[in-house]
C-alpha cells in the first residue's frame, strides 16, 4: 500500500513546518511526516525549508546567522501569506510533538546552499533520533551526496534517502531509471524523486535494486491515482487530506 508523507506537514493546509502542521497531519492518519532542518548560529536544528526566512516568516536573514532564541521572536506565515501565531520550531519539539504517536518520520538535510553541508548538521540529528528514541522511525534524506555518506559513516544502520530532482537528471543527460543507480552507488536504503520522473521502467528498476521508492511532491487527484497505480512505497503531498481521502477510500 502507498504511505502517505504529509510534506513540510501539509504546506497547502497550514503554516509549512509547523507545530500545529504536524499535529493536524498526524490528526489526519498521515503515516509520516516530512520536513527539512537547517543549523543555527547557535548550534540548534531549526525545521525550516528555506536557508533564509523571509518566505515563511516575518523575519529577514539567513537562518544560520540567527539563533534559536532569534528564529522563536519570528512569526510563520500560513499557506495565504498571511501572519500566524506559529513559530519555527526546532527538531527537538517536532520529536515531541510525534513520540506519542506511530508516525515515522523524513528528514531532509538542507544546507546553507546548494550542494554545502553544514559541519556538525548530521551528528546532530542523529544524537537527537537517538535521545528520542526514533532510529527506527526515521528516515534521513539529502540531495547532496556528501550528506548521506556522512549518514552512513556515522550510522550505518539508519535508512537513508537520496533524493533527485527532474532538474538534475536532465542536467546530469540521463534517463529517469539511472536514478536507481545513483541511489544504490550512494549506498542508501530508499530514493525519492520528482513524480514527474517516475514510470513503470523506474518502479521496476527500483524493485530489481531491493529499494523503496518515494515521489514528491503530488497535489492533484490525478497524478495521486497515477503513482499508487505505479506502486510507489511513499508518496509526499501538500494535501495529505485529499490523499488520504482517494488513497484509502476515506470520505
Amino acid at each position: 500500500m502507498t504511505r502517505i508523507a504529509a510534506h513540510r506537514g501539509g504546506a497547502a493546509l497550514w503554516p509549512e513546518n509547523s507545530l500545529l502542521a504536524f499535529r493536524n497531519a498526524m490528526a489526519l492518519g498521515s503515516d509520516l511526516l516530512e520536513f527539512d532542518v537547517h543549523l543555527t548560529r547557535d548550534g540548534g536544528v531549526a525545521v525550516i525549508h528555506d536557508a533564509t526566512v523571509e518566505r515563511t516568516t516575518d523575519g529577514i536573514g539567513a537562518v544560520a546567522s540567527m539563533t534559536v532564541a532569534d528564529l522563536r521572536r519570528l512569526r510563520l506565515k500560513g499557506p495565504e501569506g498571511t501572519l500566524t501565531s506559529e513559530r519555527v520550531p526546532t527538531l527537538d519539539e517536532v520529536l515531541e510533538a510525534a513520540a506519542a504517536s506511530s508516525v515515522r518520520l523524513l528528514v531532509e538535510v538542507k544546507g546553507p546552499a546548494p550542494r554545502v553541508r553544514y559541519d556538525g548538521l548530521v551528528e546532530k540529528i542523529l544524537a537527537a533520533l537517538a535521545s528520542a528514541g526514533f532510529q527506527d522511525r526515521a528516515t534521513v534524506m539529502a540531495f547532496n551526496p556528501d550528506v548521506i555518506a556522512r549518514v552512513r559513516l556515522l550510522a550505518p544502520r539508519a535508512r537513508t534517502t537520496l533524493l533527485v530532482s527532474r532538474g538534475g537528471v536532465e542536467r546530469a543527460g540521463a534517463r529517469p531509471e539511472a536514478t536507481v543507480d545513483w541511489a544504490v552507488a550512494a549506498g542508501v536504503t530508499d530514493v525519492g524523486l520528482e513524480h514527474t520522473l517516475v514510470d513503470e521502467r523506474v518502479v521496476a528498476a527500483a524493485r530489481a535494486a531491493k529499494l523503496l521508492l518515494g515521489v514528491w511532491t503530488v497535489n492533484d487527484e490525478v497524478t495521486m491515482r497515477r503513482v499508487q497505480a505505479l506502486g510507489v512505497d511513499v508518496l509526499t503531498t501538500d494535501r495529505p487530506d485529499v490523499a488520504k481521502r482517494l488513497l484509502r477510500g476515506d470520505g
